[in-house]
């Protein structure tokens, strides 16, 4: 028995000596897998997945490039829009000469507002730009003192609207030469400069039609150190 078990052996060792040069015995090849641990296969997704998930990637890219370029397009519109919007309702003028000292200077940037008085009304006291009656291609700054029907009476320093003095504390030094009286007809408006004595206004060119009313000034943008509202 034991020289059979011997030959056996030996029958088995040349015959798996002879199939290593081939294929490997079954029983090998699940010894070396036991051995190994277990195989992982990687899965591929069929080509028509891929072809799929690759033209959705695509389409989303292409949209969201879409949305990107609509939102800058609408933002550069409004921004237009809006640029041309201010245009029309406001803009920036640099005041020369100095009727309106002390509160506002040769050389200031004002801002004027053209829709103010489209909306509302021209109240006594407002600072306007209006159009040189004489010469309308000229702009001049002043302050409104009489609206339509106001008697107006100057007596030097005094001046006086429907039977009442008037407070002037934007008026640095009143002009005592000027002595006058007169009624604001329907439509216009009587207006002067703060510095009495060096303003050309409604003494001088008389009354303002509403026509020359280009807009309300209630900011000054420059210089820093006194930009803020005007009044």
């Amino acid at each position: 028995m034991g020289q059979v078990a011997a030959t056996r052996m030996e029958g088995l060792r040349g015959t798996s000596s002879v199939l290593s040069h081939g294929a490997t015995p079954r029983a090998e090849v699940g010894a070396r897998a036991l051995r190994a641990g277990p195989v992982l296969e990687r899965w591929s997704p069929p080509l028509d997945e891929v072809a799929i998930a690759c033209q959705l990637e695509r389409r989303l890219a292409r949209r969201g490039s879409s949305r990107l370029r609509t939102a800058f397009v609408t933002g550069l519109q409004l921004g237009v829009l809006l640029l041309a919007a201010y245009g029309l309702l406001f803009n920036l003028s640099i005041v020369r000469g100095s009727s309106m000292s002390p509160g506002i200077h040769d050389g200031d940037r004002i801002v004027i507002d053209h829709l103010s008085y489209v909306l509302g009304d021209v109240r006594r006291g407002d600072i306007v730009v209006i159009e040189y009656p004489l010469d309308p291609t000229v702009d001049y700054i002043k302050r409104v003192i009489g609206l339509p029907g106001d008697r107006i009476r100057i007596e030097g320093a005094s001046v006086v609207v429907n039977g009442c003095s008037i407070d002037e504390p934007y008026v640095a030094a009143p002009d005592p030469r000027t002595h006058l009286e007169i009624e604001v007809q329907a439509g216009t408006y009587f207006v002067m400069g703060d510095n009495r004595r060096h303003s050309s206004d409604s003494r001088e060119f008389g009354l303002v039609p509403r026509e020359n009313l280009v807009g309300k000034v209630d900011v000054r943008v420059w210089p820093p150190q006194r930009a803020g509202l005007l009044y």
